[in-house]
């Protein structure tokens, strides 16, 4: 004789039932989320290789960020170089336009302006911080703010506070890269040139003002040279700030496509099959039905019945 019990009865649908509504939340996250599991341990013998795969992405990340910054620390620092080439040509050519014209009306003011833009650029500023003070990014690495305050010192070096540390960026694991510059190493020609026009306008035969005379004409001719040579270092400084950018550049360039990489090797374990996901939510929604239309009828169903 085969027996008939209506709690067991219930009891089989109602947990038919809580089954197919788990089915139905795994797959409605699946489709959500567009991942197999929302945790590591939901990705079994799997999670291992992926929490490396995260681990070193992360890390990566922290290098391309960091590359960032150093990127545009150069960047002020081009800036910063351009400002004081231009200060040096500048100069040069106010000295040579004084002497196609044979008048000094004016020079010495163009040439404080030059050497103001001059110290502006080597006291730049990246983020609140001194580029050129070396390790001391608190205190701007020139001190002198008009041209007399060179000759008030015994040289132009003395102008200079900053110290001889150069900063050094790390780029990855095994990669570092001196990116820093020195205000002195920067600014010290040009500083000299602009302490020995201060000094001869200052001079017996200064000062250099009103029509000019053979012996400052030929002071005048070789100091341009002086500025010239100024300006061709502070050049090659701007260039090797440009060499670091490329590097720079090229080396993020790498890092991101290697974390591009690094992504699709993760998206190939943790990504979930779209149509796979979204044709089990919908059986998992058809099972939820059925199993609450079977308990629906179960509680309208009494042994009574069936007896019947």
């Amino acid at each position: 004789m085969t027996r008939v019990s209506t709690a067991n009865t219930y009891q089989s649908a109602l947990l038919d039932l809580m089954r197919a509504q788990k089915r139905q939340s795994e797959a409605q996250s699946q489709v959500s989320t567009q991942k197999i599991a929302d945790d590591l341990k939901g990705f079994g013998r799997g999670s291992e290789t992926i929490a490396a795969f995260r681990s070193a992405q992360a890390r990566m990340q922290g290098y391309i960020d960091a590359g960032g910054q150093v990127a545009q620390r150069l960047e002020s620092q081009d800036l910063a170089l351009t400002r004081v080439a231009d200060a040096a040509d500048g100069a040069r050519q106010d000295i040579a336009e004084a002497i196609a014209n044979g008048r000094l009306d004016g020079l010495m003011l163009d040439l404080q302006s030059r050497f103001s833009t001059a110290q502006d650029g080597l006291n730049f500023k990246h983020q609140g911080r001194y580029v050129f003070g070396g390790a001391q990014i608190d205190t701007p690495p020139v001190t002198a703010d008009t041209l007399a305050d060179l000759t008030a010192v015994p040289a132009a070096a003395n102008v200079f506070v900053n110290d001889q540390l150069k900063t050094v960026s790390r780029l990855d694991d095994a990669s570092s890269l001196q990116t820093g510059f020195l205000a002195n190493e920067v600014g010290g020609s040009l500083f000299d040139a602009f302490r020995q026009i201060q000094a001869y306008h200052e001079g017996p035969n200064g000062p250099l003002t009103g029509q000019m005379n053979d012996t400052q004409r030929a002071f005048l001719q070789g100091i341009i040279s002086t500025f010239g040579a100024a300006h061709e270092d502070v050049l090659q400084q701007a260039a090797q700030n440009g060499a670091l950018q490329k590097r720079v550049d090229n080396h993020l360039e790498s890092q991101k496509d290697q974390s591009v990489a690094m992504e699709e090797l993760i998206g190939e374990r943790t990504d979930a099959d779209m149509a796979q996901a979204i044709t089990a939510l919908q059986q998992a929604q058809i099972a939820v039905q059925a199993s609450a239309q079977v308990i629906g009828q179960l509680r309208n169903t009494s042994l009574l019945d069936i007896l019947r």
